[in-house]
């Protein structure tokens, strides 16, 4: 295409003008403004290169640059757009605008003296064309924040052919392929932003060590590995951002080099080892970001020598415990996170020089003491988090001082005395309050001629409320709302549920003394509400609706009784819903199956259901947790539930079902927990089809029902989960991660799960479930024949119960192999022999019974056999107590 005349020039731009609409929201950027309004051909502003966001050449006149950036131009661009008559243009900046999902043109061919060329922020999508790998001689690409694919051509094909780029921001475009190796030839390059972008496999080490590269940002790309290098001396480094990466290993002592560093965020990768001293020789860090890693040791206290650092995290490690004691130097910082860091000790008084901070994050440590009366001098805090700590006493009245705060938590700590709600509310700012679980009580007073906080979240669990805060009569901004454990006596009042009807997406009430709704509704009034916990109180009657958004919707352990009405299959996002020990009653409806597909709990233990289980598990279905147990059902286990190939635990204990053993629930790949207690089941158990049926199946419990033939050798075989002794460092226990996101923020909820069961002899209520424990109870049934030899490979058993049963033959010395055995119960049947030697191995073995068989010879010695009373080993007439054979060697 030929060079236009200056004056086709002209009529082009006022064309590109024309073609396009001015919106002032198409813009983000504060300081935006309409640049093209002011272009006109008459008059003193008739010349191009006059107007505003028009460079044209000195030489030549013609038009060489154009600055559109934050315009507020609204439209679409498409090839036939006079803007690609401007074919002299070296620099096009159309940043900040929005061209309505339009794709980027091939008409960019024609460009091709382009140099410079900005798209960011300016909403194109769809594919990146080919014709931008045409444009050579680009030194500075930007088409960051744009719904994007970079993908035929992929990043490989745009660095072979863009060879003189310093500058390459891709933030957001769907890249999703591997970075090439080719990358690190680009010596020119200086900036490179590749965050979220879909990239995988390992990153090209070689890209750290570009001798001009100033700034790399690849944050968010979760599928990314990689290291950091040894950095030699003048690097030009200044920002590195890996945050939300896969990147591992250790921090080299050579970062010490990186002496232009300003900037370095590794959040949430998994690097490891201690934090090198020589982090301290970056004197020009302004942001540091080392949280959620896996770094040990101590905190170097070297980093006291950054003292230009505005903002500090080092939040959710596994530092040695340590105090903070050597943050007193950094009086630029203005954010600091030391959340989960081991930190213990008083607050130090070397904070009080931190006068700059507005957000301090110090919750989730051992730190202790009172919270000191200087923290009234921190005026500028917006945000202050003190929870989960070991803090006692008042809390200090100077805290009032800080009239700025938006977020403040002081739960879980020992905090003691009493705190005036009124006192609270003169936070104006204020949207944000957690005061749970500490020795508080708040006082509720009504003063109405307060202007009150709007608050988004509240959370004052266990804070000896007695009654429902007056103050919320006016909140119509709350989105979280907890008053757990609070004695709140009674019914609901009929002004808290006009309370936030449009906003409350979360509400907890759980664990206190309320009956019901002072008024009734068909549906609760709050239209948003995910989530809603009314479990642990005395509610009676119906079961309440909730609205149609509902998530999660929990109200166990009250006195609501009748059917569970048809309308909670409007309830389309169910994900848990949790019934368990109400006295409701009536048979299930058919669509609780139905539900499967968008529920993970299940939970209507200990009511009075009666009818069949439905058979109506859905393909697809996404249930974790199915408890059906303490009811009335009966029929047979519906064989559809093999479609909810993500289910960890089925509980149906104590119900009337009348059906033989559930094979198929072999194939669920998942399933760990499977009680079947007290039911009519009933023949052989047999074989599996397959070697590979219930791999990680850990608990089971068959007791209590008909069952005959032999105990189910095979199954034992496959039951490879019992076989692999775990040594968890810390206790953990089985939930289902049942989070939700609300408008604002994600709820980062866990459901526990629970069960009863026989241990050691005594039923017992499993209100959480350790992830480890193994059990087999197969007692109280018909099974005959013989120990087998195979249950000593169960390596991970803690209990096993085979009581009550017609089982025959000797114990097996192979149980002795079970090291990690609590609780043996073998007694109520017709075993014969010796008890095996080797039991006496057993060294965490607190209950042992084998009473009521026809075993014979002494009784093992040492270790736990020494513990054991005479009921353990009672009618069984052959067997000798040491005593009697000390007394017959005295006869000897």
């Amino acid at each position: 295409m030929q060079p236009l005349s200056h004056d086709d020039e002209s009529h082009a731009l006022l064309q590109l003008k024309e073609s396009l609409v001015i919106n002032e929201s198409a813009s983000s950027d504060p300081s935006a403004y309409p640049k093209v309004a002011s272009w006109k051909v008459d008059g003193e502003s008739g010349d191009c290169c006059s107007w505003d966001g028009v460079e044209c050449d000195g030489d030549s006149g013609h038009v060489i640059g154009l600055d559109l950036r934050s315009s507020c131009l609204y439209g679409s661009i498409d090839s036939n757009s006079s803007l690609f008559h401007l074919v002299q243009l070296r620099r096009l900046n159309l940043a900040d605008n929005n061209f309505n999902n339009s794709e980027i043109p091939s008409g960019i061919r024609n460009l091709s003296r382009l140099f410079d060329l900005d798209l960011s922020m300016s909403g194109f999508s769809g594919k990146i064309p080919a014709e931008i790998l045409e444009l050579s001689k680009l030194v500075s690409l930007d088409l960051g924040w744009n719904t994007l694919k970079l993908q035929k051509p992929g990043l490989q094909h745009l660095v072979e052919a863009l060879t003189n780029l310093e500058v390459l921001h891709l933030t957001k475009v769907n890249i999703s392929a591997k970075v090439p190796q080719i990358m690190a030839n680009l010596s020119s390059l200086s900036s490179l932003f590749l965050r979220d972008c879909g990239l995988q496999g390992e990153f090209p080490m070689g890209i750290f060590q570009l001798s001009n590269l100033r700034f790399l940002s690849i944050r968010y790309n979760p599928y990314l590995n990689g290291y950091l290098p040894e950095f030699q001396s003048g690097s030009q480094l200044e920002i590195l951002l890996l945050a939300g990466t896969n990147f591992s290993g250790q921090l080299q002592g050579s970062l010490g080099n990186l002496k232009s560093m300003k900037k370095f965020d590794v959040a949430e990768c998994n690097f490891s080892g201690v934090i090198p001293s020589s982090l301290g020789n970056l004197t020009k860090l302004n942001y540091l970001d080392l949280s959620y890693n896996f770094f040990s040791g101590k905190i170097p206290p070297s980093l006291a020598n950054l003292l230009q650092l505005t903002d500090l995290s080092l939040s959710s490690n596994n530092f040695r415990s340590g105090t903070l004691d050597w943050l007193g130097n950094l009086t630029n910082l203005n954010y600091l996170d030391l959340t989960q860091t081991n930190s213990h000790g008083s607050i130090p008084s070397s904070l009080r020089n931190l006068t700059q901070l507005t957000v301090l994050e110090l919750q989730g440590n051992k730190l202790s003491g009172q919270i000191p009366s200087w923290i009234g001098n921190h005026t500028q805090l917006i945000s202050l988090y003190l929870g989960a700590n070991k803090l006692h006493g008042p809390i200090p009245e100077s805290i009032y001082r800080l009239q700025n705060l938006e977020e403040l938590d002081l739960a879980y700590n020992f905090f003691s005395g009493t705190l005036e709600l009124n006192l609270l509310l003169k936070f104006r700012n204020l949207y944000k309050l957690q005061l749970s679980h500490n020795n508080l009580s708040l006082l509720n007073s009504n003063n109405a001629t307060i202007p009150q906080p709007k608050f988004e979240l509240l959370i004052l669990n266990g804070c000896n409320l007695g009654e429902f805060p007056s103050f919320l009569r006016d909140q119509n901004h709350l989105e979280l709302l907890e008053l757990e454990d609070n004695e709140l006596v009674g019914q609901i009042p009929k002004w808290f549920m006009n309370m936030s009807t449009i906003t409350l997406e979360h509400l907890s009430l759980a664990g206190n003394l309320l009956t019901g709704f002072e008024q009734s509704f068909d549906v609760l009034p709050w239209n948003n509400l995910r989530s809603l916990d009314l479990s642990r109180n005395k509610f009676q009657g119906s079961l309440p609706i909730p609205p149609p958004a509902i998530y999660e919707f929990q109200v166990s352990s009250n006195k609501l009784n009748g059917e569970i009405q048809e309308v909670i299959c409007n309830l389309t996002s169910l994900s848990v819903l949790d019934f368990s020990n109400n006295n409701l009653s009536g048979k299930l409806p058919q669509c609780l199956g139905n539900k499967s597909s968008t529920a993970s709990v299940l939970n209507l233990r200990n009511n009075s259901f009666s009818g069949d289980i439905p058979e109506t598990f859905t393909s697809g279905c996404s249930l974790r947790v199915v408890d059906f147990s303490q009811n009335k059902l009966e029929g047979k286990i519906p064989k559809s539930l093999a479609n909810c190939t993500e289910l960890e635990i089925l509980n149906l204990e104590q119900n009337n079902i009348n059906d033989v053993f559930p094979s198929w629930l072999g194939v669920l790949p998942h399933l760990r927990v499977l009680i079947l207690r007290s039911n009519g089941l009933h023949g052989v158990i047999g074989k599996p089809k397959t070697n590979v049926e219930f791999p990680r199946l850990q608990i089971v419990d068959l007791s209590n029902n008909s069952f005959k033939g032999k105990l189910p050798l095979e199954y034992f075989r496959n039951w490879t989960a019992m076989k692999n002794v775990r040594n968890d460092q810390h206790l953990i226990y089985m939930q289902a991660n049942t989070s939700f996101q609300t408008s604002h923020s994600i709820m980062n909820n866990q459901y526990e799960y629970s069960m009863t069961m026989t241990n050691k002899g005594v039923m017992i209520l499993y209100e959480k479930i350790q992830d480890s424990l193994t059990a087999i109870d197969l007692s109280r049934n018909g099974f005959e024949g013989g120990i087998p030899e195979v249950l000593g490979d169960l390596k991970a058993l803690h209990l096993l119960n085979l009581s009550n049963n017609f089982l025959s033959g000797g114990i097996p010395p192979s149980l002795s192999n079970l090291k990690g055995l609590e609780a043996l119960d073998l007694s109520q049947n017709k075993l014969s022999g010796e008890i095996p030697v080797q039991l006496a191995q057993l060294t965490f073995l607190a209950v042992f019974n084998v009473s009521h068989n026809f075993l014979s010879g002494p009784i093992p010695r040492g270790n736990q056999f020494g513990a054991f009373d005479n009921t353990s080993f009672d009618a069984n007439p052959g067997l000798i107590m040491w005593e009697a054979v000390v007394k017959r060697m005295w006869k000897w």
